[in-house]
């Protein structure tokens, strides 16, 4: 059997339900269509709240500003996108996102995931999605941080040196950038090859009618 290797690039925010929705989709596209088509994951930048103070702000009130809606709109529309998450196989209570958090430096650490390898940046892209959705923990942590990357198989003294500092940060604004040129203002954005777009949190029969497409597989 000949297998198609696809690159996929994931253009997201770890405080995007949509994105979680998305990659869960995505991955369950991918399960079926294996082992004919393959696919790379690379997670990029994208955020959503780039000036968002270090102590957050309360969701609720964030939302309803953001948006224009009150806060019954805000709770109906939580419990939609808890069902679609569902559908798609990531579990959530929308009540634990009790905070929107800053998340510059999680994407400093995914993109020193990113250079160690694919299934690293992999493992610490769900682990930040599920410590915020599920667990209701903030992003901006770096001692939380630091135990994710140490759970994805990474060196936790050196994400906490990373963390340190300021490494890695003209990579992911210059990341950001790039996307933003290319027209991206709303995630996910799933690029396949390279060429191809999906944009939204997608449900796995899209993802996987695009993959077969790009691929020429039946």
């Amino acid at each position: 059997m000949t297998t198609v290797s696809l690159r996929i690039d994931f253009v997201s925010d770890v405080s995007c339900p949509w994105c979680a929705v998305g990659l869960a989709s995505l991955e369950q596209a991918l399960a079926r269509v294996a082992p004919g088509i393959t696919a790379t994951l690379h997670f990029q930048p994208f955020e959503l709240n780039p000036a968002m103070a270090p102590e957050g702000e309360d969701t609720l009130e964030h939302l309803q500003r953001k948006y224009g809606i009150d806060a019954g709109q805000v709770r109906a529309n939580a419990e939609a996108l808890r069902e679609r998450a569902a559908a798609a196989g990531f579990a959530f209570d929308p009540g634990m996102r009790k905070r929107i958090w800053n998340t510059f430096d999680a994407h400093r650490l995914l993109h020193w995931a990113g250079l160690e390898g694919p299934e690293p940046q992999l493992a610490l892209k769900k682990a930040l999605l599920t410590a915020y959705f599920i667990d209701g923990s903030s992003p901006a942590d770096h001692a939380l941080l630091v135990r994710l990357a140490e759970g994805a198989g990474l060196d936790p003294a050196r994400a906490a040196a990373i963390l340190a500092g300021d490494e890695y940060a003209a990579e992911v604004r210059a990341q950001e950038r790039f996307y933003a040129d290319a027209g991206i203002r709303s995630v996910p954005a799933v690029i396949i090859g390279g060429r191809h777009l999906v944009s939204g949190g997608q449900p796995p029969e899209l993802f996987e009618q695009a993959l077969r497409q790009i691929a020429g597989a039946p």
